[in-house]
């Protein structure tokens, strides 16, 4: 069983310090998938199921004794705990995304490898490239039970946890199916008829958001 650790590095630079915080095994990635909003303890381990459920608990609980992620009970009738970064915690989004676009060079690991839907979403959302004169659309997303607000507007993209007030088109589907899309959005008609991607509504404004969103590289390049 791993112990928390409040192990230092004892040294006074700041980038030494800050790996005193979050620089364990699986706490960085803990922090990723806490970057689109609040997650329940079993949505964490569905996310990182190469870490066991104490390793999880114990990069939990340093964060939070540590000021970097928060807990707190939804009211009813939901009633469970989630976990969410606290002010300070945000501001490690930009690190991380860097970190993201830095490793996306390194190659991929033996297989079977892991890809999360937070994962995905990141990608999309930083790689866009939206024309100023694209038209709005919102898209409702479900991953892995997940459900996201994808939408198109003022010539940028914005992905948040969570349903839509309305929407233009719905995709169901999983992480790496749309990685996958995202890559090359013509296997969409294929993903739909294999079952690997349910789409209702307005396919043309799905089309249109994954060719705004093509990016020479993928998520999970």
């Amino acid at each position: 069983m791993e112990v928390p650790t409040k192990r230092s590095y004892g040294d006074a630079c700041g980038i030494a310090r800050a790996l005193d915080v979050v620089g364990e095994r699986w706490a960085f990635l803990v922090v990723r998938e806490l970057l689109l909003g609040p997650q329940r303890f079993s949505d964490l381990r569905r996310a990182l199921p190469n870490a066991a459920s104490n390793v999880v608990a114990d990069r939990l609980r340093e964060l939070e004794g540590r000021g970097v992620i928060s807990r707190r009970t939804l009211p009813p009738p939901a009633g469970s705990a989630v976990y969410e970064l606290t002010r300070w915690g945000r501001e490690l989004e930009p690190i991380v995304l860097a970190l993201g676009n830095w490793g996306i060079r390194v190659p991929l690991p033996p297989t079977p490898t892991t890809l999360s839907a937070t994962s995905v979403l990141l990608f999309l959302r930083t790689s866009a490239h939206v024309d100023p004169a694209a038209t709005p659309m919102v898209c409702r997303l479900e991953l892995d039970d997940r459900v996201f607000t994808v939408r198109i507007q003022d010539g940028g993209l914005q992905v948040q946890a969570g349903e839509p007030t309305r929407s233009d088109v719905s995709l169901r589907t999983d992480p790496w199916t749309l990685n996958d899309l995202l890559d090359d959005p013509s296997k969409l008609d294929t993903a739909a008829s294999n079952g690997s991607a349910a789409v209702t509504g307005d396919w043309s404004a799905l089309r249109r958001l994954l060719d705004v969103v093509i990016a020479p590289a993928s998520a999970a390049s």
